[in-house]
């Protein structure tokens, strides 16, 4: 059991790097459907970019946010002490979080019982999604 967790551990580590080349933007905005079940995409003025539920944090901006902060959402305690930590949503960040949540907060807490709201796991296309969400988020950095 624990050489199957430390080669997972591995695989994830090694897989880090991917996430850092640029994404596909189109292909994240398509690869997005699977996310809007929870999440929608809406400006402060109202616009509606993606129509899309309400179980998770509106994303618009995810990129250059601190973590856990989008006003008026209920976060775990996971996202709440991520955010406490410092952490500001960049493209390799979402993309590494999106692949395991609570692997990406248990990482980055320190915390080895972390446990995030989000069961979705995505394990290909991370970084088409973070891409596309970076398209979004008019902080995020050029």
């Amino acid at each position: 059991m624990k050489l199957v967790m430390i080669g997972t551990l591995l695989g994830a580590t090694l897989a880090m790097p991917a996430f850092a080349q640029d994404g596909d933007v189109a292909a994240g905005e398509k690869e997005f459907r699977k996310c809007k079940a929870c999440h929608m995409i809406e400006s402060p003025e109202g616009e509606s970019i993606v129509k899309g539920g309400k179980t998770g944090p509106n994303l618009y901006g995810i990129i250059g946010r601190a973590a856990g902060s989008e006003e008026g959402f209920k976060y775990s305690d996971a996202l709440v002490e991520l955010q406490a930590s410092g952490e500001v949503w960049t493209v390799e960040d979402l993309a590494a979080y999106i692949t395991d949540p609570n692997t990406f907060v248990r990482e980055k807490t320190g915390d080895d019982k972390a446990k995030t709201k989000m069961t979705f796991k995505m394990r290909k296309n991370q970084a088409d999604v973070a891409a596309y969400l970076a398209s979004v988020s008019p902080d995020a950095a050029e």
